[in-house]
């Protein structure tokens, strides 16, 4: 049987720094995701948005900005991407924030254990409540994954960790934007992560890393789940996503085409699109070449 892919916008600013990417689902429909994606001999439906969260700030909780909030909305991924596995789906989700990928995991670790995530970001999101300086909880996806940070959060899913280290490979994230304690946990975690630098460097072919990248997550995991922040691609190039990496990143060339690497391996059982903001898209020109380059990568499942 043909898999068919479903549809899922999470229309939620609760855990990011500014306002925006709640209007990401719309801005993609209206571009013509779900009919470009047909086009392409792609089966998919369309199973509508979650409700939408506009983003705030939190006084009151200035470590874990909106942490209920973040919390009510993983909770409500978690359920609607259980309904769609349920029913033998694949997901497509696209967000909204980071934190959306707590919830897209907690429901498949809950069905299919031997996932894992390849998480295509320009950030490893490593941060922690304690140590945070800015306390948005989309910095902290990975740390929550791996079982630290909030308890309300590195508990959303069945087990804690929801992942382990092993179940976790990181491609494209910027050096830069670590920091001290990110640095300590990537090396005391030993994650498998490849940072932006090296993808550029002389001699180096990006697709060829990306497919080696999928490859060493298979080799241990049945399936996983691909996460896609816009964010890995240079802004300068690019600057759709809500949190900006000017010089630093991806062309995007080269992102889109490792994208269509990712997404055309066999393990790959689900994707999540991440920090579109069309505010930063005044004539759409970007999120149409986002749906193109979304079309043409899950239009490799069907050649």
């Amino acid at each position: 049987m043909a898999e068919e892919f479903a549809l899922l916008g999470v229309p939620s600013c609760a855990g990011t720094h500014g306002p925006g990417q709640e209007k990401a689902p719309a801005a993609l429909r209206s571009a013509g995701l779900v009919e470009r994606l047909r086009a392409a001999g792609v089966a998919v439906t369309d199973r509508g948005d979650l409700p939408v969260v506009p983003f705030r700030t939190d006084p009151d909780r200035r470590d874990r900005q909106n942490l209920p909030l973040v919390v009510e909305v993983v909770r409500a991924v978690a359920k609607a991407v259980g309904a769609v596995l349920d029913e033998g789906a694949v997901p497509l989700v696209v967000g909204g924030d980071c934190t959306i990928t707590l919830g897209v995991l907690a429901a498949y670790v809950a069905r299919r254990p031997g996932t894992g995530l390849l998480y295509f970001d320009g950030d490893l999101d490593l941060s922690v409540p304690d140590t945070s300086r800015s306390g948005i909880l989309d910095t902290m996806v990975l740390s929550h994954l791996l079982g630290e940070g909030a308890p309300e959060l590195r508990e959303a899913g069945p087990r804690t960790p929801l992942l382990g280290p092993e179940g976790i490979v990181a491609f494209g994230y910027d050096p830069v934007e670590l920091g001290a304690a990110g640095r300590e946990r990537l090396g005391r975690y030993r994650l498998r992560a490849l940072p932006c630098t090296e993808l550029t460097a002389p001699g180096v072919d990006p697709v060829v890393e990306a497919r080696a990248a999928w490859r060493a997550l298979a080799a241990d995991h049945e399936r996983f789940v691909l996460h896609f922040d816009v964010d890995v691609i240079d802004s300068v190039d690019f600057p759709l996503a809500n949190f900006p990496h000017f010089n630093e990143g991806l062309p995007v060339g080269v992102a889109f085409d490792c994208l269509a690497e990712f997404c055309a391996a066999p393990p790959m059982a689900g994707l999540v699109v991440t920090e579109v903001n069309p505010d930063r898209d005044p004539d759409g020109a970007m999120v149409d070449a986002l749906v193109g380059a979304l079309v043409g990568a899950l239009g490799r499942r069907v050649d």
